[in-house]
């Protein structure tokens, strides 16, 4: 079989160019075919045009927000949901914690127990031999729940015997720190002297903690 030669039709530009002048803007009716074609395309472009600009924008941007806002609700979901999972082990984490704080609060003197923690640090030295030449008490500064006592201490001695009495601090059932050490050799005696500060907490009783309180209280008003 021969196979039929397919011609594209022949458009006649020029009799479409001719079909488009003197158009009567007041008798569409009576225009050629190819303009009111060409018409009736462009009306159609411009109500889409105005659908997406006026309608179709809006209600796609209202739909990406919805989106994103079930995509957050679902994450609220699933981290509820493993805290749910995890409520037993965060009530055991905070009962530990609890107990590890009170087990540090026990550390802290009361105001009445503050003078005998004075007397021991002092014992402690004195019981490895050194010799205070001076043992201040400073102002009481107050924190949130406890208050921090400085103690300006110098203390003449051995570089051993100063070892050992920051050793028997650190073993103290208080809580008692040695701050800004600084030693220097003395002029006689091969001996050294220990400038410090010696820093002790005590916790705030109830009294205390509320007069903190009502301050913070004033400020947020």
């Amino acid at each position: 079989m021969k196979s039929k030669d397919i011609s594209l039709p022949n458009v006649d530009f020029q009799a479409l160019a001719d079909d488009f002048r003197n158009l009567n803007p007041n008798d569409p009716g009576a225009w050629p075919l190819a303009p009111r074609i060409a018409v009736l395309v462009g009306i159609l472009l411009l109500a889409l045009t105005a659908g997406w600009w006026f309608l179709w924008s809006d209600q796609l941007a209202e739909l990406e927000q919805r989106e994103q806002e079930e995509l957050s609700l679902k994450q609220q979901y699933l981290d509820k949901k493993r805290q749910a999972v995890n409520l037993d082990l965060y009530r055991e984490q905070l009962a530990e914690i609890d107990r590890s704080f009170g087990a540090l609060l026990k550390q802290l003197p009361n105001k009445s127990e503050i003078d005998a923690l004075l007397i021991e640090v002092n014992q402690a030295g004195l019981g490895r031999g050194l010799q205070f030449d001076l043992f201040r008490p400073g102002q009481e500064q107050i924190k949130d729940f406890y208050a921090e006592l400085p103690v300006a201490v110098k203390i003449n001695g051995a570089y051993h015997d100063f070892g050992a009495f920051a050793a028997d601090i650190a073993k103290l059932p208080r809580i008692v720190t040695l701050n800004n050490i600084s030693i220097a050799p003395l002029k006689d005696g091969g001996l050294l002297s220990l400038d410090a500060t010696t820093k002790t907490f005590r916790y705030l009783d109830e009294e205390e903690v509320a007069r903190q309180k009502k301050p913070a209280k004033g400020a947020k008003k």
